[in-house]
């Protein structure tokens, strides 16, 4: 069957990045396994970030070599700058997202760079993968974060993510994502953001998004996305996650209460939610006191579920 929505599970990477505990390497293959296995078609595995900021992700070249093995899978990883995207591609890995802030306080917090010197950084890595073979290139994608708005330094103007992302186009990047950072998002803030986006980059060069339910809009702003006409949507298994730069910031969308809402809206993510929602265990039991969310995995799936009816 032909998928109508690609979930990009982001766990193992924001999720991750947003906890003390270190999860061992070992733990994290089952978990990406699982996920694999559920059907979850890509993954953000990790981010090619100095052990030294973020120890969480100092197995991440291990993980994308493990994740590439998994035949079907995209692996995606999160990359500050060139030369987390030169490991990157060493790596192996088919999909690298860099986080370009709309809020400049936010950007130096998060990358130590303002917007001039974060375009001079896309365009030096647009510039590297371009010497690459083309079966070597994977595809390159500029976050547009805190883009509806930032803790830190408050409103963030429309105008100023729409010129930023045809900024980065014209770069030549793959595509832009819009990201939810500090989860102040609203339906009709993210209509407005995604049609001036498209109308100054083209359709094809954003279909992603990147939503936080950290004021509980998130299942709404998804809503709105997909009818929008988004087809993929992040989400991070049991809602972990969040950004360690962005105070308050915490919980993406839960992957489970995602994947049950479009398929009960007769939407197909390929995804097995039984086999989603027993991969819970593996995550509690590889991080033993954290807390996991989500309104489908406390309530527990009906008798007669969207996936049954579809596929069984």
């Amino acid at each position: 069957m032909t998928i109508d929505i690609k979930i990009s599970e982001v766990g193992p990477r924001d999720g991750l990045q947003s906890i003390q505990r270190v999860m061992p390497t070992e733990d994290k293959k089952v978990w990406l396994q699982a996920l694999f296995d559920a059907g979850i078609p890509e993954i953000e595995v990790g981010s090619f970030v100095p052990a030294s900021l973020l120890p969480q992700m100092a197995d991440t070249a291990e993980i994308v070599r493990f994740a590439t093995g998994l035949n079907g899978l995209v692996v995606a990883v999160l990359v500050p700058n060139l030369t987390g995207l030169k490991n990157a591609v060493e790596a192996g890995a088919h999909k690298v997202s860099i986080p370009f802030s709309m809020s400049e306080t936010h950007s130096m917090k998060n990358v130590r760079k303002n917007h001039a010197e974060m375009l001079d950084e896309v365009g030096r890595c647009i510039g590297f993968l371009q010497t690459l073979p083309e079966e070597n290139r994977p595809r390159f994608e500029v976050g547009l974060s805190t883009a509806f708005g930032c803790t830190l330094e408050g409103p963030v103007p429309e105008a100023r993510v729409i010129k930023m992302a045809a900024a980065v186009v014209e770069l030549g990047a793959d595509e832009v994502g819009l990201s939810d950072t500090t989860g102040y998002g609203n339906p009709q803030q993210l209509k407005r953001l995604a049609q001036g986006i498209w109308r100054a980059c083209g359709t094809e060069k954003m279909s992603g998004v990147h939503l936080h339910n950290t004021r509980g809009q998130g299942l709404a702003n998804a809503l709105m996305a997909v009818e929008l006409g988004f087809t993929t949507i992040d989400s991070s298994l049991g809602g972990i996650g969040g950004c360690p730069f962005a105070p308050g910031a915490s919980g993406n969308i839960v992957t489970e209460d995602l994947v049950w809402m479009l398929e009960s809206m007769g939407l197909n993510t390929g995804i097995d939610l039984p086999k989603l929602l027993a991969t819970r265990e593996i995550v509690e039991k590889a991080l033993p006191g954290e807390p996991l969310y989500g309104f489908l995995a406390a309530a527990g799936l009906p008798l007669q579920s969207p996936h049954d009816s579809k596929h069984g």
